[in-house]
């Protein structure tokens, strides 16, 4: 029976009728670290004082207790205590217990687990970022709930489905998850998901001790409204870069404007189409008779771009003999013709690279040089004469003309693919005959520049500047500008006047407003006020200031100020 007892891996004592310690085994020696000889023939309140009470009234009541846990200094356990009754009396009390010492301890852990999975499966839900996890077999494990909402995808449809098959049903039109698989490390892509949404994805793997993959954490982000943002941020950029261009070419305008002294609505249209194409390198044909200022156009069209550091060469293809037309322009190699150069000669063509090449008079280009010119703007290439090695260039092509090269054309004397290689944006610039309201600016403005260069102070009379504003200038602003100077560098006297005048613009009648305010008088006096009241408003809409004005007009401010008010001007 002993050893029965003392084989149990749960602790026994025995008590008699008294409370004496009949029996105790080496379970309950073990548990309690207790030598059984110091405890058998006890009296249990001195073994076990707190609990003496529990087991005097089973002994006195014959009630078991069962289940019962109580905590000692050593050990902590379960016990069952039962009366032993033997012929209707209680004899004694057996006490069965276990050791829970270590169920305690890995309750204890266990309840740490269960609460920091708890935290965790917060903290995993309650990101802001979608997080999908699978483990080494590519099967979907978990996703939280970040995670359905950016993709609209419901973890019920995912969890237990390996990301092959989420990709086979198009869920997604490709795997980051797989990726990791197969390149054993974090990888990064775009993803589409069913539904047209965009996300960015991030898939780590997570090794086991054997070196396999045992989960991949995907991060995800959704970047649709971010890709809108970018959009919004392109067009916003877009609508800023054209309002920026247009505020620039709305100061080129004005700039141009004020430097070629422009007051007509058809010049006003010219400049804005020049300041327009500026921005460009295509190529551009000017259009107009001798002496309305294409060249003039052309620079400040140079002026304006992005080549303006480069340089402006000028050709004018009705000025070079027809024998040295081609070598000018193309250069010649050493050798190539009787008198070259030893060492050969770059053309003007070569030495307009990365500026502008200004061809004046393109409509007197013969039509085998045509083909030459055309190659240089279709393959950005030529051969100088003599040679046979292409040579690269970057030229920016302006042409003028006061030919009909359409009319040309018909005649099969300028080729066709030349004219619409060059006319790109064509711009037509008006005779001076056609805006006359041009002709006062510009008389202010040129007459100031000569006064400066010669170191004079000239002036004209109202009767001259109406005789030049009458005249037809069949040489456009060029002979105005000759007929200027000519007029400031010959007069004798500071009041330039009607005998200074050349011949052909003494011939000239008043100009239509002044004819018609002098309709019906012919009184001298009115006449001449008539013309002062024009002078004067013309001198003030074509200067800034009355300061300006009254300079012009060779007269002293005061005056100026006394005569505006004379004639009610304003």
């Amino acid at each position: 029976m002993v050893a029965i007892i003392n084989a149990s891996y749960n602790g026994i004592m025995v008590l008699d009728h008294r409370g004496i310690i009949v029996c105790y085994n080496t379970s309950a020696s073990r548990i309690f670290n207790e030598d059984p000889k110091t405890i058998i023939g006890q009296h249990f309140s001195s073994v076990r004082p707190g609990s003496w009470p529990d087991l005097r009234h089973i002994l006195e009541t014959g009630k078991a207790q069962i289940g019962q846990k109580l905590s000692f200094p050593k050990a902590t356990i379960i016990v069952n205590r039962s009366p032993i009754i033997l012929d209707g009396r209680i004899v004694g009390a057996i006490s069965v217990f276990q050791d829970i010492s270590e169920y305690e301890s890995i309750i204890s852990n266990l309840q740490g687990y269960q609460s920091l999975h708890r935290e965790l499966e917060a903290i995993f839900d309650s990101s802001e970022d979608g997080l999908y996890i699978a483990d080494g077999n590519a099967t979907t494990v978990r996703v939280n709930s970040a995670y359905e909402r950016i993709t609209g995808l419901s973890r019920e449809n995912l969890i237990g489905k390996t990301l092959n098959t989420l990709v086979a049903e198009g869920v997604f039109d490709h795997s980051v998850t797989l990726a990791v698989l197969q390149n054993q490390k974090q990888c990064s892509m775009l993803q589409n998901i069913k539904g047209g949404k965009q996300i960015m994805v991030t898939g780590t793997p997570v090794f086991n001790d054997g070196g396999d993959i045992e989960l991949i954490v995907t991060n995800v982000r959704d970047i649709t409204e971010l890709n809108h943002l970018r959009s919004e941020l392109e067009d916003s950029r877009q609508l800023s870069s054209r309002y920026y261009q247009s505020i620039l070419e709305q100061e080129d305008l004005g700039q141009m404007l004020r430097n070629m002294v422009v007051k007509s609505k058809e010049m006003i249209h010219v400049i804005h189409r020049s300041v327009k194409v500026a921005g460009s390198d295509i190529s551009v044909l000017l259009s107009g008779e001798s002496g309305t200022g294409k060249t003039m156009l052309a620079r400040t069209i140079h002026q304006m771009s992005e080549r303006r550091d480069h340089p402006f060469v000028k050709i004018n293809c009705g000025a070079i003999p027809e024998s040295l037309v081609e070598s000018e322009l193309f250069g010649y190699e050493k050798g190539a013709f009787t008198g070259a150069r030893d060492e050969g000669k770059a053309g003007l063509i070569e030495a307009a690279h990365g500026g502008t090449l200004f061809l004046d008079e393109i409509g007197e280009l013969k039509l085998d040089l045509q083909v030459k010119l055309l190659e240089v703007i279709e393959d950005k290439t030529f051969n100088r004469v003599g040679g046979g090695k292409s040579i690269a260039v970057n030229v920016r092509i302006i042409s003028a003309t006061n030919r009909n090269l359409q009319e040309m054309m018909k005649c099969k004397q300028f080729r066709e693919d030349l004219f619409y290689r060059l006319s790109v944006v064509p711009i037509d610039i008006p005779p001076l005959r056609e805006r006359r309201e041009d002709i006062p600016s510009l008389i202010f403005k040129f007459l100031e520049d000569y006064n400066q260069r010669y170191n004079v102070h000239k002036q004209l009379t109202p009767a001259v500047l109406n005789r030049l504003q009458g005249f037809p200038y069949p040489g456009n602003v060029r002979q105005l500008l000759n007929i200027l100077e000519q007029l400031v560098v010959m007069s004798d006297r500071d009041n330039i006047d009607l005998e200074d005048l050349p011949q052909e613009f003494k011939a000239v009648p008043l100009s239509t407003a002044t004819q018609d305010d002098l309709k019906g008088s012919l009184n001298l006096k009115k006449a001449l006020e008539c013309m002062e009241k024009q002078m004067i408003q013309d001198a003030l809409k074509h200067h800034p200031t009355e300061v300006a004005a009254a300079r012009a007009l060779g007269i002293h401010t005061t005056t100026l100020w006394r005569k505006t008010g004379k004639y009610s001007i304003k």
